[in-house]
């Protein structure tokens, strides 16, 4: 079954995400607290996923042990593909969630994990984009759920 296992946010762009056990999310706002929240957000900067076997799969790969949460997506799912769900509806926890887009592995990222194989290995497993449709909490360990 599908969930979510790791949370993160970030207060302010270039800094690490840290760790959270929830987050709070407004409809078409974003993760409270997070360095995107704005009024009116655009749907492409309210919410990102990554799962956690892509992150696996490139940490065996390279011979790495780069923490899930350093991929600098606010949530890491289990037991989910997430490029499937590009205009679908989920639900994770009590939220509803709208896929918008892949998301695209960033320099960025490379910079920060002074890994400069990230955006070759990354595209198309970068993670998804999503429009916050409801608020309430994400909790570590809620389930996700295909709405249509």
């Amino acid at each position: 079954m599908a969930e979510v296992f790791k949370l993160g946010i970030a207060t302010n762009n270039n800094q690490p995400i840290k760790e959270v056990n929830s987050i709070e999310v407004l409809a078409n706002k974003g993760i409270v607290g997070d360095r995107h929240f704005h009024d009116f957000n655009d749907p492409y900067n309210q919410l990102s996923l990554i799962e956690s076997e892509k992150i696996d799969e490139y940490n065996i790969k390279f011979g790495l042990n780069i923490p899930y949460i350093e991929f600098r997506r606010n949530i890491v799912t289990k037991g989910i593909q997430l490029n499937d769900l590009i205009g679908k509806r989920l639900k994770v926890g009590n939220v509803e969630l709208e896929g918008i887009e892949l998301c695209r592995p960033c320099r960025h990222l490379t910079e920060m994990l002074d890994q400069k194989n990230i955006l070759k290995e990354f595209m198309r497993k970068g993670g998804l984009r999503c429009q916050i449709l409801s608020s309430s909490k994400i909790t570590l360990g809620d389930k996700i759920n295909l709405l249509d």
